[in-house]
């Protein structure tokens, strides 16, 4: 899976997590029959169903793919010749295949041994992205060649073989022409069996300028002149192994790399805008480093003889793991020494690491079941990365690393080059620990959702009895189906006496349990879900939940246990299982807290509250208590890096002073000016940490100038990570008219088409007249952002982004009113979500906006002392 390109929040979240888990499944929300009760309830009601999507027929299948293709960067076109070594299964007149924006010239088959039969007719079902070659006599079965020479566009939507826009170190502006096919879109690049699990082996040529790097998956064999013209030549790329079309990629366009092997032997290079190469110095690092840590981890080679990474300008997604050639935005590949922040290497080390993971989990062995193409784009969403990833987190945990790693390479082994299903990974993985994986992970990925834990204990002489009971956690309150699902849940418990080790490890796998701990004193604190590892909310009794307080305040609970107890309160809270002022009282109790990933998912929640306050008159209050929660750790900072600080430190810096400063805090704003004053004029440059914090503290409390001042220094900006940090600080302008000027900015040839969405989505962010003013923007100009996207999952995001902060009942029904007459398929479930959570939000802030606001005044009244 390519990975979405908006994704520091995932960062964050997988900070804890060591190397990035392979990333395995797709967990989906089935459209069932509860679903469409709870969108009911919630008055709103299920989008229609698509027509019924049909796999290709199985009677021709693919053997290998032999294809050249000659792209003109001139007139963005491209001519292509493809030789199929095919299998006919079952005596067939015709051959259907997956084809979009091709046009086929001529079509024929000969069996081996046999006369060419030539085509008769090309039906295009365009909707389908199908066209079915007919034949005038029988194709009998046996092996034999399929030729098409076809013409299509290298188009400017960023899937299929496309155009990408840059600028030479001269000023002139060129195209490169590249590839992006995942997950259905092999098909606007050549006539294909476009499903992930008809394999094939691929020898690919490609016809190019002389004075252009041409790039494939596999390591080039011959380079020579083509004969039709003397500014061409012809380059050919060596057999790949078998595998979907979804990884097949070409590139074509001028770059420079930098390259090394890594200890294994592997040729790994990395390419870069032309004039950059040191910019891809990190990420090779990175790249040379991770392979032989996944060889040795699953104890497989990685099998191809090279590896190339490379910098797209024009990138949708944030990365996608072609085999051999991966294929990234810059910004996820690309770092300046001088001019990054640490969050960007972090992103780069992070996206590299996925990418790479995938060259045996995907690549080497490929799960995916893909329906109709609209509804593929919206599979990749917090869903399938988030819960896979944490679910697989869970079951390494349960299982442990020796057997983990065991099971991973029987896995690998036994389907490598082949299809497997979810459940062949279970099997490998029973097999190596011999626990009951299948049964116990069936509970995790056939059913939606995930369990909330309910815990109350009791002191028996000196013993602790805690009493456990399940039912499935809902975002609005309490389950209110027939039938509560179950889940067989892996469950670590661990005390004050030793707040880093599992006193207990169970298997809750029926809906109550009691469990007795031996020898805990009654002054010692008792914790489920040692580490955050289990997939699970947890709701504690107020007297356990009282006793664990002092923990957060001394430190002496671990970071991840002090990040997941105030996640699941606030959790709890925006479900209306408890007061969101509980966990405000709570959030207080981190004064003393030093960990940057504590603090950024306070940070978030923070800021999710602040959304949905600023639909009050009492916004102002929330603000205050940001300033009272921030200050202290502000001041221990301060502004400048302190000899012997790391990577995390100036991560916590960034993050405590944005916040500070977008809330108005004095002291921060008045320093911020003046910083900012001194980089624009060339005093004092400010360091790449600081600019994101600043550049958003000065817009969000300053007027014209200011905003012309940015929108001057992203024009004057050479590097695209801070053209990307400008573009996403943008909407925190303030003034009504400094907002359209921004949602016009976003639709300018001055931002990149795939960083629209991230403006649009930082005016929606900004405040509350900002929120107003982006869904009135979308709306009219959703015919130029629709065709921009083309349906893909661009087009999900820029709708989340813009609507998911309102917090007023009608907004749902608005919002699905306007998709009812401006239709967006590959968007359908993405509309569901956001209208559920505005129904939601409307709900939270009916029940909990008066409480909060007699919380925050008596607060102001008597300040709580520290």
């Amino acid at each position: 899976m390519w990975l979405a390109a908006a994704a520091p929040s995932l960062a964050r979240r997988l900070l804890f997590l060591g190397p990035p888990p392979p990333p395995l499944l797709l967990l989906l929300l089935s459209r069932s029959s509860s679903r469409r009760r709870r969108l009911h309830s919630l008055g709103l009601a299920a989008m229609p169903e698509k027509r019924p999507f049909e796999r290709l027929p199985a009677d021709v299948s693919p053997i290998n793919y032999s294809l050249c293709l000659k792209p003109d960067l001139l007139d963005f076109t491209f001519e292509g010749k493809l030789e199929a070594a095919a299998q006919v299964r079952q005596a067939t007149n015709q051959i259907v295949m997956n084809c979009a924006d091709i046009d086929i010239i001529t079509a024929s088959y000969a069996p081996e041994g046999d006369e060419e039969i030539h085509a008769t007719g090309f039906n295009y079902q365009n909707e389908d992205e199908k066209v079915t070659l007919s034949f005038p006599s029988t194709l009998q079965t046996g092996t034999g060649t399929l030729k098409i020479d076809f013409v299509g566009e290298l188009n400017d939507k960023m899937k299929g073989f496309y155009r990408s826009k840059y600028t030479t170190p001269s000023g002139e502006v060129r195209y490169a022409a590249v590839t992006q096919f995942e997950a259905t879109d092999a098909r606007r690049a050549f006539p294909c069996w476009d499903e992930p699990a008809i394999k094939a082996t691929f020898d690919i040529s490609l016809v190019v300028p002389k004075d252009r790097v041409a790039l494939s998956n596999m390591n080039v064999i011959d380079r020579k002149p083509y004969p039709d013209d003397e500014n061409l030549v012809e380059v050919k790329f060596a057999r790949t192994p078998v595998m979907s079309t979804y990884l097949v990629a070409f590139v074509v366009g001028e770059y420079d790399f930098v390259e090394t092997r890594s200890k294994d032997g592997v040729c790994v290079r990395v390419y870069t805008p032309v004039g950059k190469a040191e910019q891809g110095k990190f990420a090779l690092e990175v790249a040379a480093k991770t392979l032989p840590f996944y060889k040795d981890y699953f104890n497989v080679p990685y099998p191809l003889p090279k590896i190339d990474l490379i910098a797209i300008a024009d990138f949708a997604a944030g990365a996608m793991e072609n085999w051999g050639l991966v294929t990234y935005r810059e910004t996820a590949l690309l770092i300046d020494p001088k001019n990054s922040c640490s969050s960007s290497r972090q992103w780069v080390a992070l996206v590299v690491g996925h990418e790479l993971a995938h060259q045996w989990f995907g690549n080497l062995v490929t799960m995916v079941s893909v329906g109709h193409p609209s509804e593929v784009d919206e599979i990749f969403d917090a869903i399938s990365y988030s819960k896979g990833a944490s679910v697989i987190r869970m079951l390494h945990d349960y299982i442990g690393d020796k057997d983990f790693k065991k099971g991973m390479n029987m896995y690998l082994t036994k389907f490598q080059e082949k299809n497997a299903a979810t459940e062949d990974l279970w099997e490998s993985l029973e097999n190596a620990s011999g626990k009951p994986i299948a049964a116990v992970m069936n509970t995790w990925t056939k059913q939606m959702g995930f369990p909330l834990i309910y815990v109350e204990a009791e002191q028996v002489e000196d013993d602790r009895l805690l009493k456990l009971s399940q039912k499935k956690f809902c975002a609005s309150g309490s389950y209110v189906g027939e039938d509560c699902p179950q889940w067989m849940v892996p469950i670590t418990i661990s005390t004050s006496e030793d707040p880093n080790q599992a006193k207990l490890k169970i298997l809750m796998d029926k809906p109550e349990m009691n469990v007795v701990l031996k020898n805990v004193k009654p002054d010692q604190w008792v914790k489920l879900n040692l580490g955050t590892v289990g997939f699970y909310r947890t709701q504690y009794s107020s007297a356990m939940l009282e006793s664990l307080l002092p923990g957060i305040r001394d430190l002496s609970l671990p970071p991840v246990d002090r990040l997941g107890l105030q996640n699941d309160l606030f959790s709890l809270a925006r479900a209306g299982i408890i007061s969101t002022v509980e966990v405000l009282k709570v959030m207080e109790a981190f004064v003393n807290e030093p960990n940057y990933t504590v603090w950024s998912d306070l940070s978030c929640n923070l800021g999710i509250l602040s959304t949905l306050l600023s639909h009050t008159d009492f916004y102002e209050e929330i603000q205050e208590f940001v300033k009272d929660v921030f200050s202290p750790i502000g001041e221990r900072l301060g502004w400048d890096p302190k000899p012997g600080e790391g990577h995390l430190d100036a991560l916590l810096r960034g993050l405590v002073l944005g916040k500070l400063g977008k809330a108005g805090h004095k002291a921060t704003l008045e320093e911020a000016r003046r910083r900012f004053k001194d980089h624009v004029e060339g005093k004092q440059i400010l360091s790449a940490d600081l600019r994101s914090p600043v550049y958003l503290t000065v817009l969000k409390h300053g007027d014209g100038t200011t905003l012309d001042i940015m929108l001057k220094l992203h024009k004057q900006a050479d590097m695209q990570e801070e053209k990307n940090r400008i573009e996403r600080v943008l909407g925190a302008t303030p003034l009504p008219d400094l907002i359209q000027k921004v949602l016009t900015f976003a639709l300018s040839e001055e931002v990149r088409p795939q960083d629209t969405v991230s403006v649009i989505g930082g005016v929606a962010g900004g405040s509350k007249h900002g929120r107003k003013a982006a869904w009135k923007f979308i709306k009219d100009n959703w015919e130029e952002l629709y065709n921009r996207y083309q349906g893909g999952f661009l087009i999900s995001r820029l709708i989340k982004l813009s609507v998911e902060g309102f917090a007023v009942d009608k907004m749902a029904g608005e919002v699905k009113a306007f998709f009812e007459s401006h239709p967006a398929p590959s968007a359908e479930r993405t509309i569901q979500q956001c209208c559920e959570n505005i129904l939601l939000n409307a709900a939270w802030l009916k029940r909990d906006a008066e409480s909060i606001h007699q919380y925050l005044l008596q607060r102001k009244a008597s300040p709580p002392t520290v």
